[in-house]
């Protein structure tokens, strides 16, 4: 498979204050890749590097097949970039900030005016494109400063944190665009403090801390390094739980509640055999639920913090 994003070894201080401490990435084209970790965690100064805005101390990197240090202008054209904060002119209306986009990439007027109308029908702002921006909703603004990223239609698009600030709602919203630019073809450099965002939209994910890349792979690759995963199973009574205790002779009973906790990895085999056991000794179970280490879990044991707190901070 192609590598859209390839780099080795990136550093990058400021003064004594080290941000990135030589961390390795390798991205397949087409794909959504997420960069997790709080703040000051050197996500948005690996997006800076990775689009041209600033160089590294060290380390090699190529975009879109050409060259970082070497060939910055063809990066530049294969790239799109929405950062932290909305880059749009406040002044201007919608419809005007996309056009003003397409003259920076040198588009024609009328190829201008297509690719700005079909951007607006895209993310929902055809009604909205004549109205000035500072009349727009916070989920608006961030929609349509990804639209203007796509005047050019890049084939990689660095996120930096793109739905900081917004509503649940609006959330969703750029949450199914993003999806909708991935299965395009597009390749999708997402950075988030978000462990939710990471888990619904990336296929692999890096954590990163303290400058340093501590765990990259899939989101199941990731969990299934954690242990802590049970099966809470509920009886009807007393009775079916405290004979279901004593056959398992593991986990932890509620009395209160008639639940039975149950360490397992959550798989399709060990929940089959551990209902099997029961229903040989005829225990009814009145329902279960499996709880599996999500991506908090997985942070906390890779950093021994978590990230919530450290961005707090």
């Amino acid at each position: 498979m192609t590598s859209a994003i390839v780099a080795t070894g990136l550093r990058k201080s400021y003064r004594e204050k080290v941000v990135l401490d030589g961390i390795d990435l390798d991205i397949p084209e087409g794909s959504v890749f997420a960069l997790l970790g709080p703040n000051g965690a050197g996500k948005t100064t690996t997006v800076q590097i990775l689009s041209t805005y600033i160089k590294a101390d060290g380390g090699d990197a190529r975009v879109a097949g050409h060259d970082l240090a070497r060939d910055p202008d063809a990066v530049r054209a294969a790239i799109g970039v929405t950062g932290q904060f909305s880059a749009v002119d406040k002044l201007l209306s919608g419809e005007e900030n996309l056009m003003l986009m397409a003259d920076l990439h040198h588009l024609g007027r009328r190829e201008g005016r297509r690719r700005a109308a079909e951007l607006l029908k895209q993310f929902d702002l055809v009604g909205a494109g004549p109205n000035i921006v500072t009349t727009y909703s916070g989920g608006m603004r961030r929609r349509l400063d990804l639209a203007m990223t796509l005047i050019g239609n890049p084939r990689i698009i660095f996120l930096d944190e793109p739905t900081t600030g917004l509503d649940p709602g609006s959330r969703h919203t750029m949450w199914q665009i993003i999806r909708d630019l991935a299965a395009g073809g597009v390749t999708i450099f997402l950075t988030t403090q978000y462990l939710e965002e990471a888990d619904e939209l990336a296929g692999r994910i890096a954590v990163l801390d303290k400058g340093r890349l501590v765990a990259e792979g899939t989101p199941d690759e990731l969990k299934r390094q954690i242990p802590g995963g049970y099966v809470r199973l509920q009886f009807s009574d007393a009775t079916r739980l405290a004979s279901a205790a004593r056959l398992l002779g593991v986990g932890s009973g509620d009395d209160d509640a008639l639940t039975l906790e149950i360490p397992t990895d959550g798989g399709v085999r060990a929940l089959r055999a551990l209902l099997e056991q029961l229903d040989h000794e005829n225990v009814d179970v009145a329902g279960l639920t499996v709880h599996s280490p999500d991506l908090d879990d997985v942070y906390f044991a890779l950093t021994g913090h978590g990230i919530k707190e450290d961005s707090a901070a």
